[in-house]
């Protein structure tokens, strides 16, 4: 088994595509290939891809990436920090449960292994 970095480049209706950024080489992989890891895959992000053979046959995350809010509830006056959790969605369509002050259009850390909240990031 090899690893390759590539850069995630879009989805499209036949799967994922990446591109190797030493030699501009493409590849796609199925939505079965990437599984869960879909929830995590933005533009632009580097990754390993696994090929066994020749032939890629899945990928390895990095332990977390930086993603935007694009859907939750509004936070509740009196909330704090130290205080509950509520489910927001991801630009990736990945659900999370964050901390209640966190509103939409906020830059998260999620760890991809545990699909967990980590901090929230500065613009």
């Amino acid at each position: 088994m090899v690893q390759k970095e590539m850069q995630f480049l879009y989805k499209d209706e036949n799967g994922f595509n990446f591109m190797d950024t030493s030699n501009y080489e493409q590849i796609q992989l199925t939505a079965e290939n990437v599984g869960s890891a879909a929830n995590y895959l933005i533009e632009n992000l580097t990754i390993n891809i696994l090929f066994f053979n020749g032939k890629a046959i899945g990928l390895d995350l990095p332990n977390s990436v930086v993603l935007k809010i694009v859907e939750t509830d509004p936070g509740v006056r009196g909330n704090t920090v130290s205080g509950g959790s509520k489910p927001a969605k991801l630009q990736t369509g990945a659900v999370v449960q964050i901390p209640l002050h966190l509103k939409e259009g906020d830059l998260i850390k999620v760890d991809t292994r545990t699909d967990e909240y980590i901090e929230k990031m500065n613009k």
